[in-house]
């Protein structure tokens, strides 16, 4: 090679790692994950920073948890003041171009991007303030959504088709370029809404297609943080069989739809004769619960949602590898800087998922918080090689033995025998941030934030949007309750 391998990254938005064959999944949902992951590197212990996306991609920008840099919710969007990956790629003279979803506040801030190609950023600068009220908080009623699940053509999968095509052009476009690029490719789907087109839905028998974990009622973690989440996102009445068949059968026809998208891009990427001297990396910004513990979204640490596929590969990953060391989205600067040659600095906790693939499997731990949408506290999780720790503010934290237990179904935090895990993990944790101090923060920034605003009234009258529109898009704003 001439020159440094270039560097592709895709993320999708809401794909639970569940669903896609290399991570197990018995269907053919994901053909060319599947064969990116078999040419390079699976992460299989990945995590989001955040579960929810405007907190996961301010961190995922700047290489930050999101209390250190304080976006907490879907209404503190992140605005070029915090230094990203993406400012340091572009002055260090590298070109660096992003094309699709960002979640940002405005294509007018100085994001660090080279260019963006039709970027999706948050409604009118200011995104879903509705999330920031912690106390008492309006029900959210999204069950039409969640029961109309089925055939259907959105402006999501509009915009993917669009993203896809106009990386195609990227591609052609900068193959002889004399220094390494990156291209940041983001992705909406399988971002709700659960609807796609027809041929992808014939892929797929209903009715086998798996269940998750806890996903009938009687089965429901009667836990006081996800008994609150059910409350608010109008789910304590359960949604029929038959219509959580039809919700993952969707969900199972847009994974593929999104896998489709990615496979154009990897095969014109290796058609111009790139693919053997770029680092491809996909992940996505959060998981989905896909009706687990009767929840729907995302919005938790469960696997299902806290949990996130990482795939690497390029020329210097090994080919074929299950890497089981724990990672984490905040890994991803450390990633592109160690896979561009750029000696830049890093969060003391982030690692080159590249270093990473080439060791055995190392003792580690990975951090992740919840300060957003229905809850009532912050939640905090920390997962080592073994054990994950969920932490609630002012409630009874989780703990799981993922290696015995991986669907989370047995919480030993109350079990005599694992008393001095459980001390150790919240001792960690503590390492990582105080959670108590933290939480307040995190409200006290939110309080204030609804004041800016006018007021709560001001904002129940605003009322809110199910889903971010795409460029171009109006927001079908709905009241609440």
């Amino acid at each position: 090679m001439s020159k440094m391998p270039n560097f592709l990254f895709i993320l999708s938005d809401e794909h639970q790692k569940h669903v896609a064959g290399c991570y197990g999944n018995p269907t053919d949902v994901t053909p060319n994950l599947d064969a990116l992951a078999a040419r390079g590197t699976l992460f299989s212990k990945a995590y989001t920073t955040c579960p929810i996306c405007v907190p996961a991609r301010a961190s995922l920008a700047t290489g930050k948890y999101v209390h250190e840099i304080g976006n907490w919710d879907n209404a503190f969007p992140y605005h070029g003041a915090e230094r990203s990956w993406h400012h340091e790629l572009r002055d260090a003279g590298l070109t660096v171009d992003l094309i699709g979803k960002l979640h940002f506040r405005s294509e007018s801030d100085d994001n660090g991007f080279t260019r963006e190609i039709q970027p999706l950023h948050v409604v009118a600068g200011i995104g879903d303030p509705m999330g920031s009220i912690r106390e008492n908080p309006p029900i959210r009623h999204r069950r039409k959504g969640i029961n109309s699940a089925g055939v259907g053509m959105t402006t999501y999968q509009e915009y993917d088709i669009s993203n896809a095509d106009k990386a195609i052009e990227w591609l052609q476009a900068h193959k002889d370029d004399s220094k390494p690029w990156a291209l940041f490719l983001s992705l909406v789907c399988p971002h709700p809404p659960y609807q796609v087109e027809q041929p992808y839905l014939d892929k797929f028998d209903p009715e086998t297609l798996p269940r998750p974990p806890q996903w009938k009622q009687e089965e429901w973690p009667k836990h006081p943080a996800y008994a609150h989440m059910r409350k608010y996102f109008d789910a304590e009445e359960p949604h029929t069989e038959e219509q959580i068949k039809n919700l993952i059968h969707a969900y199972y026809g847009l994974t593929n739809f999104l896998d489709t998208q990615v496979g154009r891009v990897l095969d014109e990427l290796d058609a111009l004769g790139m693919g053997e001297d770029t680092h491809i990396l996909y992940s996505t910004d959060h998981g989905e619960c896909l009706s687990a513990r009767g929840l729907y979204g995302k919005f938790t640490h469960y696997e299902e949602s806290g949990g996130v596929p990482m795939i690497l590969a390029g020329p210097r990953v090994p080919k074929g590898k299950v890497c089981e060391t724990p990672v984490s989205l905040l890994d991803v600067h450390a990633t592109i800087y160690d896979g561009l040659g750029l000696d830049k600095p890093v969060h003391r906790n982030a690692r080159s998922l590249i270093d990473l693939a080439n060791r055995p499997e190392e003792e580690r731990v990975v951090f992740g918080e919840y300060h957003a949408l229905n809850s009532a506290n912050g939640s905090f999780l920390l997962r080592d090689n073994r054990y994950k720790l969920i932490y609630h503010v002012n409630q009874d934290p989780q703990l799981f033995d993922l290696d015995k237990d991986p669907d989370e179904i047995k919480d030993l935090s109350r079990n005599p025998e694992y008393v001095s895990v459980l001390e150790s993990m919240i001792k960690k944790l503590r390492e990582f941030c105080d959670p108590e101090e933290i939480d307040k923060r995190a409200k006290a920034d939110q309080k204030a934030l609804v004041d800016k605003h006018g007021g709560i009234e001001a904002i129940l009258q605003r009322g809110f949007f199910e889903n971010s529109p795409v460029p171009g898009e109006k927001p079908a704003f709905r009241a609440p309750n």
